[in-house]
């Protein structure tokens, strides 16, 4: 009887990975569409319009210090322990180590580079423009606010835009960028802007960023994930550069040089053309050895398939000394009177 073992859950799920094939067939890189495009200019128009409203002290600023007076820590505090773990699915660190061994564990499998490498393009740009927008505009966060009604801006602080929403927007969403149908598209799409949104929500419910650090945080994650097909060409490079470095440390690792002729042996001289012989030098006073003549006789051989019976003429005993052959006389005397 035939028994077959018993899986646990993590074993059947490895066991459904691991038949994806490499090299999905439909792995289609995303392009800078027409669409996209008008995406992402009506994404950087609302980007500039938040950091105009903050920066004019408009209405928006008034509610970041209603939301702030609210005080949500103090409305729902039996919630309060869970969103404090919950807020470290938008923390760099921890993220970019989950999301990187995941697509490191995607990029051995499919034989591609791009996964990391468009992860890595990801921070880079999310580091370089949120961070010079925290430190350009310098606003302090809600703890440390020094006048009520006010914007808060150019004080030293490093909070606008958010960096816990704009990393979880780009970190998580990096996933759905790079998937390979459009169902798990669509399905990552939607979690991705669930941690998202809930990430952004928990740091304005711990009163670590106003209400408008987040919407700029929002705003700053999704642009960059708009603008990543523009990056592809650049990644694409970069992944035929390292390939080809590999190559070369390959071949150089396994290649053997050739190894030295002994003292005396015939060495190989290259003939004027390719399709002659190489011929062999005599190392001098060796002695000339003389080929034997071929077996078969000069001129076309066909194989035995090919070739007709004869038959032999003549007699097929050998010839004998003593033996006359019939209507011959004989050269013998003969003995008698």
């Amino acid at each position: 009887m035939r028994t077959e073992p018993n899986l646990t859950r993590v074993e059947r799920v490895f066991a459904r990975l691991d038949r994806e094939p490499e090299r999905p067939a439909n792995l289609n890189v995303p392009r800078m569409s027409r669409h996209r495009v008008v995406l992402f200019g009506a994404t950087l128009a609302f980007y500039l319009a938040i950091v105009v409203a903050v920066v004019t002290t408009s209405r928006l600023v008034a509610f970041d210090w209603e939301v702030m007076f609210f005080r949500p820590y103090q409305q729902w505090p039996q919630i309060h322990a869970f969103l404090d773990y919950w807020v470290v699915l938008g923390q760099r660190g921890p993220t970019a180590v989950m999301v990187m061994a995941w697509l490191g564990w995607r990029s051995w499998r499919q034989h591609t580079l791009r996964p990391l490498l468009t992860f890595g393009a990801a921070l880079l740009l999310l580091n370089i423009t949120v961070g010079a927008a925290k430190l350009g505009m310098g606003r302090l966060g809600p703890h440390y606010a020094t006048t009520i009604g006010s914007n808060e801006m150019w004080g030293g602080g490093d909070i606008f835009p958010s960096g816990h929403t704009a990393n979880a927007v780009v970190t998580w969403g990096i996933l759905a960028y790079l998937a390979s149908t459009p169902r798990a598209r669509r399905w990552l799409s939607a979690a991705s802007a669930v941690i998202s949104l809930s990430v952004g929500l928990t740091t304005v419910y711990l009163g670590t960023h106003w209400l408008s650090d987040v919407f700029l945080g929002w705003t700053a994650g999704l642009l960059i994930l708009l603008a990543l097909p523009w990056v592809e060409p650049l990644i694409t490079l970069v992944e035929a550069r390292i390939f080809a470095v590999r190559d070369l440390w390959r071949s150089r690792r396994t290649g053997a040089a050739p190894e030295p002729a002994p003292a005396g042996a015939p060495a190989m001289v290259k003939g004027p053309s390719a399709a002659e012989e190489p011929a062999t030098r005599e190392p001098v006073g060796a002695a000339r050895v003389v080929r034997a003549p071929g077996l078969l006789a000069p001129g076309p051989h066909t194989t035995r398939s090919e070739r007709t019976p004869v038959t032999p003429a003549g007699s097929r005993r050998p010839p004998h000394a003593d033996r006359v052959p019939r209507g011959a006389t004989s050269a013998r005397p003969v003995a008698g009177g």
